[in-house]
């Protein structure tokens, strides 16, 4: 009995995938190269059904259809916008009869591609159209009974898990690829570094995840590597192009020979990748010496690593809105995390509960700088690795207490060029309650200050002397806010400054009674004659004792416990700290309708805890 794509997949052995169609159709068919290559399914079968059967001969385990766009968009381009069911199930019949002419077991995936028109807020397509298109293109290669799809070559990751989204719609059990592109600085069109997609894909439920497309093995395998330092329990799939082309007498050359893509098949297993073939520029010659290598039981040959630099323009297009940014305008609920740096170098830890906090549903990671003055790692490099090695957006808290102006300019440089563009700036505590009670504690600006200088200086390319800094940062600041503060109408005046400065966001005060954030709201809109509009992720302390919540009550401005709480406290005796889960879960039940997202501040660094609050509110 024929194995099924799923069973031969849970074998963990490598599959080969198949190489370039469009390559080998503009050659063979000798059409233009902005010609409907997807319509050939119906004008020049035999052709494409040739190309099939030479992939196979060349001892490809998986073929793609002829299919990547012929989506309703791309499809109106060229006259056929009313064929997309017609094309898209010939090109999986067409599939089919070259591997029923074959004797080998070879798996027929239905490809998809982008659809060619920019979804918001990148363009004017709606979620719903693009879901409508996604589904009448998978529906039919679904139906005509492909074993797999693949999803490929999308720049936007957004877009990617769209359409992974109405796959699992249409047939969740049916195995998914997911694989995005990226540019020559290993980033994507939207700014997404390959941790943060290799993240997401995973989260979302993608059977495979990686990389095709933008250039050759060599960059893919770095990125590769990358994904799989993220996600370590994914399956992971590599298809470069036949390396970066070249236009040559009106054709489009790739210089990398098959032998050299064999070389690189070893690469790829011994990253990790199940799922192997070619992209752009591939032949059938490339996925045969790619076979030859896999089947050779020769060990793999390590990565070549050699890290690109960025040109000005190239360093430009990436500058767009950070994830962070994007989630709270399109309103999506967006859960972040409070994480300590260690007091030492050894971050496995940090990264393994980093990771814990992922898998439970948080979005971001607030990365904290010397919290109540302790000596700890920099924040800046475990923002880093956070970042790079768990996939995760940070939010790095930026305080302004002990800096010149000197040093807040350099280390606001350093962050973004370590990629860390969502801040929090906030005052710090005083090193007097601290590690080192006589250690400096001047500073040169305050808060609103400071997010005055990064939006309206920095990201506008210039210091705070009106220098120039070469390019423009692109920080996306946040500010602290307590809702439930004493005196509401103090708080709503050091708002509006921030607010005037620039702040996009803010991290709110723990608040243990409810009612107090209905308050805020009201007596903000009497004050400003409007409604309060700040994106607020709100903070949500889980108690882990009576002892824990007295020293919040007395010792912390800003934070009153009622007396009911303190009451299940006590009576919850040794499970105290479940009680103070399950009151953080309630907490933000209530005050979910008023907020955009939670902070979750774990309790003396208990980060399982945490993640049971995210569990929970990820799920609500």
């Amino acid at each position: 009995m024929t194995p099924s794509f799923s069973e031969r997949l849970a074998s963990g052995a490598p599959l080969l995938l198949d190489g370039a169609m469009g390559t080998m159709l503009q050659q063979r068919a000798q059409v233009p190269i902005k010609s409907c290559l997807d319509s050939l399914n119906l004008t020049h079968p035999h052709v494409v059904e040739g190309i099939h059967a030479d992939y196979i001969m060349a001892g490809a385990d998986i073929l793609e259809t002829n299919t990547f766009g012929a989506n309703r968009f791309k499809l109106a381009e060229h006259g056929y916008a009313d064929d997309v069911t017609r094309i898209n199930q010939a090109g999986v019949a067409l599939a089919k009869q070259s591997v029923a002419n074959s004797a080998r077991i070879v798996y027929v995936a239905g490809a998809v591609g982008p659809l060619g028109v920019g979804i918001k807020p990148y363009g004017k397509l709606s979620h719903e159209d693009a879901q409508t298109a996604y589904y009448e293109q998978i529906n039919a290669l679904i139906q005509a009974g492909v074993d797999l799809i693949v999803l490929e070559t999308f720049a936007d990751p957004d877009e990617l898990r769209l359409a992974l989204g109405v796959v699992r719609q249409i047939s969740p059990q049916l195995p998914v690829v997911a694989m995005a592109t990226f540019s020559t600085d290993s980033l994507t069109y939207t700014g997404d570094s390959a941790a943060q997609v290799a993240n997401d894909l995973f989260r979302a439920g993608a059977d495979v995840i990686g990389v095709n497309c933008g250039s050759g093995p060599m960059h893919i395998s770095q990125i590769l590597s990358v994904m799989q330092s993220a996600t370590p329990d994914a399956r992971l799939a590599a298809m470069p192009n036949a390396g970066f082309p070249e236009a040559i007498g009106g054709r489009v050359m790739y210089s990398a020979t098959a032998d050299y893509f064999g070389e690189y098949a070893l690469t790829f297993k011994g990253i990790g990748a199940q799922l192997i073939g070619g992209c752009c520029g591939t032949t059938p010659e490339h996925i045969r010496a790619m076979r030859t290598a896999l089947d050779s039981g020769k060990e793999a040959t390590p990565a070549l690593q050699v890290q690109d630099l960025p040109s000005e323009n190239e360093h430009a297009s990436t500058l767009r809105p950070t994830r962070l940014a994007q989630r709270l305008e399109k309103g999506e609920f967006t859960i972040t995390v409070e994480m300590t740096p260690p007091r030492g170098y050894m971050i496995e830890k940090i990264l393994s509960e980093a990771r814990l906090l992922r898998d439970a549903g948080a979005d971001l990671i607030d990365v904290a700088d010397t919290p109540a003055a302790r000596m700890k790692m920099s924040a800046w490099g475990m923002a880093h690795f956070l970042q790079t090695q768990v996939g995760m957006d940070t939010v790095l808290h930026f305080p302004t207490r002990g800096r010149n102006i000197l040093r807040v300019q350099g280390d606001l440089l350093a962050a973004h060029a370590l990629g860390l563009r969502n801040l929090f700036v906030t005052m710090g505590d005083p090193t007097k309650i601290g590690d080192y009670p006589n250690a400096n504690d001047t500073y040169d600006i305050v808060p609103s200050k400071l997010i005055d200088l990064i939006t309206h200086g920095f990201n506008e390319g210039k210091d705070m002397g009106g220098n120039s800094i070469g390019m423009p940062t692109h920080f996306f600041v946040g500010c602290a806010l307590n809702m439930a503060a004493d005196d509401l109408d103090h708080e709503i005046k050091v708002l509006g400054n921030k607010l005037s400065a620039g702040s996009g966001f803010a991290l709110g005060q723990a608040v243990y009674d409810p009612p107090r954030v209905e308050a805020f709201l009201k007596r903000y809109e009497e004050i400003n004659g409007k409604a309060f509009d700040l994106p607020v992720l709100m903070g949500v302390m889980p108690l882990y004792s009576v002892k824990h919540a007295q020293f919040l009550h007395n010792e912390v401005p800003g934070i009153t416990i009622p007396d009911p709480i303190f009451k299940r406290l006590e009576d919850a005796g040794d499970q105290a700290p479940q009680e103070g889960v399950k009151i953080a879960k309630e907490i933000m039940a209530q005050l979910r309708p008023y907020v955009q997202g939670a902070y979750v501040i774990p309790s003396y660094g208990r980060y399982h805890l945490a993640a049971e609050v995210v569990n929970a509110i990820a799920g609500g």
